[in-house]
């Protein structure tokens, strides 16, 4: 807890939009969330986001935690299945509970307390069959309420850009954020990418086999790659970069401060992402000042 927040003061000064804390599985971390989630709001004065998962609890018990979040003053809900508790290989709902997302979502959205948002997979998740699948799975989450999405990570921009466009043409209409998170540990990165099932492309896993047994030479190229997947992105006009900081902040920080200095969200022609719409354009970008 310590750690996170020391974090989170130290990234204020980039003035992120929000702030999101993590949920344990079986709900082990639900009264801690609450706490650090009202601390951040409260005394760091930075909107705060609380996840909230399925995991080991029944609709009455997440009901009890969406009223305690509301207590406290959160607003702002990421609504995640959650994965299966350790030791365990598949996720099962348990008696009286929630077996998907966008029954969770539909739940965080009884009396339009909160904003809610999901997660979505631009490879889809691991348990889907197909993207097809997948898909599905997702339009029901945002008709059950869902009014953003964050990606899980990837690495290759063009499988954000194509999942988007596959998304808004099965009527997914909702802001994608994508969500990048800066590679510090080549053992910690292969284990999250088995857990999720993202890949890491062969040219940049070349790199990073080249780089194993040099901790610091590991961090300077993952802040480096980062760094240029946001350039891209933030060029072609999405709506907003979710990092994903581990509870530390010097490579979110080296990678936006990189980026405030370049400030690639400002007008410039090129393809553009556009909200809302079918097909990439071709259009100037115009965004705010700040990230």
């Amino acid at each position: 807890m310590a750690a996170l927040l020391e974090t989170v003061s130290t990234l204020r000064s980039l003035g992120p939009a929000f702030v999101s804390v993590t949920y344990g599985a079986g709900g082990s971390t639900r009264a801690r969330t609450i706490e650090i989630t009202k601390t951040i709001k409260r005394e760091l004065d930075i909107e705060a986001m609380a996840h909230l998962t399925c995991v080991g609890a029944t609709a009455e018990e997440l009901r009890s935690t969406l009223g305690d979040f509301r207590s406290a003053g959160i607003e702002n809900v990421l609504a995640l299945r959650g994965d299966p508790p350790q030791g365990e290989s598949a996720f099962t709902a348990v008696e009286g509970g929630l077996a998907h997302g966008a029954d969770l979502v539909r739940l965080a959205r009884e009396g339009e307390a909160f904003c809610v948002g999901g997660a979505c997979y631009p490879e889809k998740h691991i348990e889907a069959p197909d993207a097809a699948g997948d898909l599905r799975h997702l339009r029901h989450k945002v008709e059950a309420g869902a009014q953003f999405l964050i990606t899980q990570i990837f690495f290759d921009n063009q499988r954000y850009f194509s999942f988007v466009e596959r998304a808004r043409r099965a009527g997914i209409d909702v802001p994608i954020i994508p969500g990048i998170m800066p590679i510090t540990n080549v053992a910690q990165i292969e284990r999250f990418t088995r857990m999720c099932g993202a890949t890491i492309p062969s040219r940049l896993m070349a790199e990073l086999e080249a780089r194993r047994e040099e901790p610091e030479a590991v961090i300077d190229l993952g802040v480096a790659y980062a760094t240029l997947q946001c350039v891209d992105l933030l060029t072609r006009g999405v709506p907003a970069i979710h990092f994903y900081t581990l509870n530390k902040s010097p490579a979110t920080r080296a990678v936006v401060s990189a980026l405030s200095a370049a400030r690639p969200w400002e007008p410039a022609k090129g393809r553009r992402y556009v909200e809302n719409a079918d097909s990439i354009i071709e259009s100037a970008l115009s965004l705010p000042s700040s990230l």
